[in-house]
């Protein structure tokens, strides 16, 4: 009965409201009311209270809720009749319960979800075929499955089949299949198995159509299967069409793809420089030979007008083409590395801003390194600072890349801050310094600090790079460039000693770790220390414990000769030029023989020995003092030496013989 027929408890206060407000529209629905009131006054003395009817709405819903008896529309429909209908609304609330408590579907003819799912399938289907070309489509899709299948692949005349198929039903349809996603993997394959004839047909019939497949989420894997298995008439075409459009591109995220394999992959020289023409602005985008055969400065020097116009239009390319992530692009680097050739001071401040927390994406490229170190030569100390931070958790991928390490290098040539440079790499370096000492382009910075730009390891083009980097940082750094590099090297130094004294054999194992090793210690420029000491003591250990394989090596030979010799080869005055270094040449030379040799039956084992007999040469002529235990062990053994010396491959004996004159 009433509202108590659903289980609801309400307080008679609030049902007596209710109750006048209905009289006041009508009489009958008062009474009703005012009957089921008395009705719910005595089974409700404990309810809580509510204050309007909104609060007993929001009561109703909740006990709906927590029951799962109907749903908010159901109620509020009850809730009506309730106040206009009374004992019919009771009864229909009844019905309900009772049909709920049977667990009855409300709707007999509902489907179960397995027929819905395939209820929709079907409407999908149809309206596939409704399409465009809808028919052609879902049968070259089925023959397609059968072609893309690569476990195992079908037979080649299987295969050629189908794509005669393929071809046969697609040739007209193609510009329905490229911008779907399914449908264009099907020209993709087609594109990869069909003759070049049938390549050429399918760029010619998608003409006009190239911007908007670079700019395809789908498209553009097409676009880059026509550039990969096109000839090069193929891809005159599409970029010829892509003419004027590249700056555009750039500033698409699938469009900015399209263009990087174009200019990294599919073009030609002077096709690469004609795209990054199309950056300097609209002229050069319209007009293909407007600025061929020019440089950017040269075009920029004719005019300050055409100087600025191309600067802002390169600075609004690159900066949006950073915005968009992708600053690791090798054309937009190219693009980069013809902005820094004309920007002024204000320009340079803003370009730094810019890039200087990206500067570890321009390190794999040839032009992206140039910017790099371009921008590090032009920045002011503040800059610099925030560059070397922004490379410091990239430092082992830095200095091991080919362009990466002469950024390195830029670095200890132009900032005079050393104390920021040793502290930013020099933990890093030294947790991989075993792996960097040895590697090609790795150890071309260590180098440099021990070195300079020495022409044994820097090639006359490198270092022309290189020089000019100095140019271009003489506003901008103060100390001289001598200073800044010892300052380094003493900085570094302790690196090299820890990791020659633990990790010494797995240095001396390579031929480019011994060598680094030799220069190391033919270093005039590091002090006396006792790390120097220690760093030499353990390779005189290593050959002490070496069973002969390290010996046998051409480049260890070379090392101990270097070291006991005490001095460096001056090929343009054909002599070994003495160096002032403590702890190797004669006193590394007397330490040597007394750990590893010691007495004459060692020696004659070094005498007879093809390699060695040349480092008992070197102890020969570096041994100032005649009265070492040397001289006395080498007069024993006169006829060894001299039977050695028959041998006509071992020259170091022969050497010997004239030497001691015996």
């Amino acid at each position: 009965m009433g509202v108590t027929a659903r289980g609801t408890k309400r307080s008679s206060d609030n049902v007596k409201a209710s109750a006048k407000k209905a009289k006041a529209s009508n009489g009958k629905s008062v009474k009703k009311a005012e009957s089921d009131s008395e009705e719910s006054e005595s089974e409700s003395e404990s309810s809580s209270e509510s204050s309007s009817e909104d609060e007993l709405d929001s009561s109703s819903d909740d006990l709906d809720s927590s029951e799962g008896e109907s749903s908010g529309d159901e109620l509020d429909k009850d809730e009506i009749k309730i106040d206009n209908a009374g004992e019919e609304a009771n009864d229909e609330d009844n019905d309900e319960d009772e049909e709920n408590k049977d667990n009855k579907p409300a709707n007999p003819n509902k489907q179960t979800s397995q027929e819905q799912h395939a209820e929709q399938k079907k409407l999908l289907q149809e309206r596939k075929l409704q399409r465009k070309s809808g028919v052609e489509v879902q049968h070259i899709k089925s023959l397609w499955e059968r072609l893309r299948v690569k476990n195992p692949p079908p037979p080649k005349e299987i295969r050629d089949k189908l794509c005669d198929e393929i071809w046969k039903h697609s040739k007209d349809v193609f510009r329905d299949l490229v911008l779907k996603h399914d449908a264009s993997r099907v020209v993709q394959t087609l594109v990869k198995y069909s003759s070049k004839e049938r390549r050429l047909a399918i760029t010619e019939a998608l003409k006009t159509h190239y911007y908007e497949l670079a700019t395809s989420s789908y498209g553009k894997y097409l676009l880059v299967k026509l550039l990969h298995y096109g000839s090069k008439e193929s891809k005159d075409i599409i970029l010829s069409e892509l003419h004027g459009k590249l700056r555009k591109l750039m500033r698409h995220r699938e469009g900015a793809y399209v263009v990087e394999d174009l200019y990294t992959l599919y073009s030609t020289a002077e096709q690469k420089k004609q795209m990054i023409r199309e950056f300097w602005g609209s002229e050069y985008a319209v007009f293909k030979d407007s600025g061929k055969g020019k440089s950017i400065k040269e075009v920029c020097d004719e005019s300050s007008d055409k100087r600025t116009i191309i600067a802002r239009n390169l600075s609004g390319t690159i900066q949006a083409s950073v915005e968009k992530g992708s600053t690791g692009f090798q054309i937009l680097h190219a693009a980069m590395k013809e902005y820094v050739q004309i920007i002024n001071e204000g320009e340079t401040r803003e370009f730094i801003e810019l890039l200087h927390e990206q500067f570890a994406e321009l390190i794999h490229t040839p032009e992206g390194c140039e910017v790099a170190c371009t921008l590090i030569a032009k920045a002011n100390a503040k800059e610099r600072k925030l560059i070397v931070r922004s490379l410091k958790e990239h430092a082992i991928n830095l200095i091991k890349n080919e362009y990466g390490n002469l950024v390195v290098i830029t670095l200890f040539l132009t900032v005079d801050d050393t104390v920021l440079v040793s502290k930013s790499f020099g933990n890093e370096f030294d947790e991989k310094f075993t792996e960097l000492v040895v590697d090609k382009y790795a150890r071309r910075p260590f180098l440099y600090l021990l070195n300079g730009l020495d022409g044994r390891f820097f090639s006359p083009l490198v270092q022309k790079e290189l020089k000019h980097y100095i140019e271009l940082s003489q506003e901008t750094s103060k100390k001289p460039l001598e200073n800044r590099r010892k300052e380094l090297l003493d900085k570094f130094a302790p690196v090299f000693y820890k990791n020659i004294i633990q990790h010494i054999n797995s240095i001396l194992a390579e031929n480019v770790g011994s060598q680094f090793v030799s220069e190391l210690f033919l270093n005039s420029d590091l002090e006396d220390s006792e790390k120097r000491t220690q760093a030499l003591n353990s390779i005189i250990e290593t050959f002490k414990n070496d069973d002969g394989a390290l010996l046998e090596k051409p480049f260890s030979v070379r090392l101990l000769k270097s070291l006991i010799q005490g001095g460096k080869w001056d090929s343009k005055q054909k002599k070994l030029v003495k160096l002032e270094v403590s702890g190797i040449g004669s006193e590394f030379a007397e330490n040597f023989y007394n750990e590893i040799i010691k007495d004459s039956e060692g020696l004659t084992q070094w005498v007879e020995n093809n390699n060695t007999s040349f480092i008992v040469v070197s102890i020969y002529e570096s041994l100032e003092n005649k009265k070492s235990t040397f001289f006395k062990n080498l007069k024993s053994i006169k006829k060894q030496v001299r039977a050695a010396a028959k041998d006509d491959e071992n020259k170091g004996a022969q050497l010997l013989v004239k030497l001691a004159e015996f």
